[in-house]
C-alpha cells in the first residue's frame, strides 16, 4: 500500500467512539451548575490561577498536550472548568478503561464528554472539530517516584503527536502547577516497602511502574495541602509542517520535542511565577485578604 492509500485511509472519518460516547456533547444550564457546584470545593481549596487562556482556539480542532501530576483527578477539572466558562470549549477527556468499565460512572463521565482514552477516540474527536487534552506521560507520570517533580516522562510516547499530524490540529502546550505539591511522597512505587502492592498491581494485569505511591497530605491525613494551583496554556503549535513527511515516525518524534521543550518552558514560566506569589499557601493568601 501506497503512502497516499495509508493518508486516505487513515483520513476517513470514523464514524463511531469505541464507549459507545457522543461524538459531540451540549452542556445545558444545568450541566454547568453541576460542573461549578463539582469544583467549587477545589477553587476555594486551591485558589487556582491561569494563563494563557486566549492560546484556546474559537472552534476547530484543538490538542491540549499537558503534564500529569499526582493530582491529575483535581488539577485537570478545574483546568477544564475554566476553559468552559472563559471560552466556551468543552474539553473532552480521556479516561482509564477502569473508569469507563463502570456502568454508572461510565455514564456520568459521557455526559462532561469523557470518554474512553485510546487514539481511535482521539483521533475521532479531533476530527470532529473538538478539543481534547491528552497527558503523554500517562499513569506512569502521575504515579511519579521522589525526585520527579514536573519532569515530563515520555520516554516513547508519539502517539499523540502522530493524531495531531493526522488530523492537522494544533497543539497547545499546557502546563500544570501545584498537584506534586499537595502530597509528600513517602514510599514511591519503586521503593522494597512497597513490594506487595507491586504485585498486586501486577496480578490486576497492569504495569508495575503504575504501582501508587503511599503520600501523605495535612500532617499524617490525605487532606491535600492548600497550595495554590497554577496553570499556562502556551502558544498553539501548528503541526502542517510535519503533515507531508517521508517519515511519519520521524516526524512524530521531531514534533514531540518541539512539543516537550515548548511545555517544559511553560512549567518554567509557572515555577517562576510561583516563586513570586506571596499568596501560593493558605496562611499567605490569609494574610494578604486582610491586607498584611
Amino acid at each position: 500500500m501506497t503512502r497516499t492509500d495509508n493518508q486516505s485511509s487513515a483520513n476517513e472519518t470514523p464514524q463511531r467512539l469505541t464507549d459507545g460516547a457522543p461524538l459531540h456533547v451540549e452542556l445545558s444550564a444545568t450541566d454547568r451548575r453541576i460542573i461549578d457546584v463539582l469544583t467549587a470545593p477545589s477553587r476555594a481549596w486551591f485558589s487556582p490561577r491561569f494563563y494563557g487562556m486566549d492560546n484556546i482556539p474559537d472552534d476547530g480542532p484543538v490538542l491540549l498536550v499537558g503534564n500529569h501530576t499526582l493530582a491529575g483527578g483535581t488539577d485537570a477539572p478545574l483546568l477544564a472548568a475554566e476553559v468552559l466558562a472563559k471560552r466556551d470549549r468543552l474539553v473532552r477527556g480521556l479516561a482509564e478503561n477502569v473508569l469507563i468499565d463502570v456502568p454508572g460512572l461510565r455514564d456520568a463521565l459521557h455526559r462532561l464528554g469523557i470518554v474512553r482514552g485510546n487514539r481511535h477516540n482521539c483521533t475521532t474527536l479531533l476530527r470532529q472539530g473538538e478539543a481534547v487534552a491528552v497527558f503523554p506521560g500517562g499513569g506512569r507520570e502521575a504515579m511519579r517516584g521522589k525526585g520527579q517533580k514536573y519532569k515530563l516522562l515520555w520516554e516513547g510516547r508519539t502517539g499523540f503527536a502522530r493524531m495531531a499530524i493526522d488530523t492537522g490540529a494544533p497543539i497547545v502546550p499546557t502546563a500544570m502547577i501545584g498537584g506534586d505539591d499537595i502530597y509528600d511522597i513517602i514510599f514511591d512505587g519503586d521503593d522494597p516497602v512497597m513490594r506487595p502492592l507491586r504485585s498486586l498491581v501486577v496480578g490486576l494485569g497492569l504495569r508495575a511502574n503504575l504501582t501508587p505511591p503511599l503520600i501523605r497530605g495535612v500532617g499524617p491525613t490525605l487532606l491535600p495541602k492548600p497550595e495554590r494551583f497554577y496553570f499556562s496554556l502556551g502558544t498553539p503549535i501548528d503541526t502542517s509542517p510535519w503533515r507531508d513527511a517521508a517519515d511519519p515516525e520521524e516526524a512524530a518524534l521531531e514534533l514531540q520535542s518541539v512539543v516537550r521543550k515548548a511545555l517544559e518552558g511553560e512549567l518554567d514560566f509557572l515555577l517562576a511565577e510561583r516563586d513570586k506569589d506571596r499568596g501560593r499557601s493558605l496562611l499567605g493568601r490569609t494574610l494578604s485578604a486582610v491586607g498584611w
